[in-house]
């Protein structure tokens, strides 16, 4: 059993990766239907929250049955973190996380996400305020540092747990290498395996099937793993994990109509969270994931994209189940 303060998650979790558009309720529902073990909020903005930002609110909705749950929150300057950490603690998610590992550089320019691998002295002042405005555990997801000539991995989980964090996930890229490349999990082992390290170490990056999620767990030793964008249209890949760690084999995969099930019910649960327009128009982002490998299946593409009443979404639907019936993918 892997404990997070008094979060008691089961061996060897799999934590689904906060995800800006993506990891927001819906998404969270799904995945945990199929098996993820803890889920995180969408990245928010410390500044966002406090200034009242609508879109930042937002993304604070956490709903029982997804727990346990992390808020994620990001900045630069301590105030503010103490502050966000303080609203964050109010609607009582189970932990608060602080990302100090986005790569994208309207986040880094502020001296935020991955900016602050530059200085860690500054990572240290902004988890300590995180820390002080909350009761809850306090988790942080970083990279193993800003280029390969500055990795810093180490240090940084050393004195990250020294103040109080209660648990660390790496991605296993460097800033400069943003989501491209090789990923390269030796530093999270050597981080894992030293002997002052006792907070859980949770493993991220490219882990996109059930043979490498258990080539990485014999392989480097982690606690668990935090899986990202495998997930994003492929909500089985939790369960198909935990089905290989047990038993060795595949579960067989999802048919046409398991995906648009998974379709169907992420767009309802996103009109019933989002309202009926924002959630059409931003489901429109997800099809293209769900249906990935059909053959000759643009026309209903879109259809799906350019449709805006849900009865119609959902006869297209009904059709694609009727059209595919049998499909097997290749």
């Amino acid at each position: 059993m892997v404990k997070i303060g008094n979060i008691e998650l089961p061996e060897f979790p799999l934590l689904l990766a906060p995800m800006e558009d993506v990891s927001d309720p819906p998404f969270r529902r799904l995945c945990k239907t199929h098996g993820a073990d803890m889920m995180y909020s969408e990245f928010i903005s410390s500044e966002g929250l406090i200034r009242d930002a609508i879109k930042s609110r937002m993304k604070l909705d956490i709903f029982d049955y997804e727990r346990p749950v992390g808020i994620q929150i990001f900045g630069g300057d301590e105030e503010a973190m103490e502050m966000s950490s303080k609203i964050v603690s109010t609607v009582k998610p189970d932990l608060v996380d602080i990302n100090f590992g986005c790569p994208v550089k309207k986040v880094v320019c502020r001296g935020a996400g991955a900016g602050v691998l530059k200085d860690v002295d500054l990572m240290v002042r902004l988890t300590k305020a995180v820390i002080k405005g909350t009761d809850l555990p306090v988790t942080v997801k970083t990279r193993l540092g800003w280029d390969d000539n500055s990795i810093n991995i180490d240090e940084v989980a050393e004195r990250l747990q020294d103040i109080g964090v209660q648990a660390l996930t790496i991605h296993a890229r460097t800033r400069a290498q943003m989501y491209k490349g090789h990923s390269d999990w030796s530093h999270i082992a050597r981080v894992k395996n030293n002997p002052r390290i006792t907070m859980p170490i949770f493993g991220n990056g490219d882990i996109d099937s059930p043979e490498k999620a258990l080539k990485y767990k014999n392989e480097y030793g982690i606690d668990g793993i935090m899986i990202g964008r495998a997930a994003i249209g492929y909500p089985w890949i939790f369960n198909e994990i935990k089905h290989y760690f047990k038993t060795g084999e595949h579960l067989p995969a999802p048919t046409v109509i398991d995906r648009v099930e998974a379709a169907r019910n992420h767009l309802q649960w996103s009109m019933d969270w989002k309202g009926e327009r924002l959630g059409i128009v931003e489901m429109r982002r997800h099809y293209t994931n769900y249906f990935k490998g059909i053959h000759s299946f643009k026309e209903f593409k879109q259809k799906l994209v350019t449709t805006d009443a849900p009865e119609d979404l959902f006869a297209i639907m009904k059709e694609i189940e009727q059209v595919y019936a049998g499909y097997e993918f290749a």
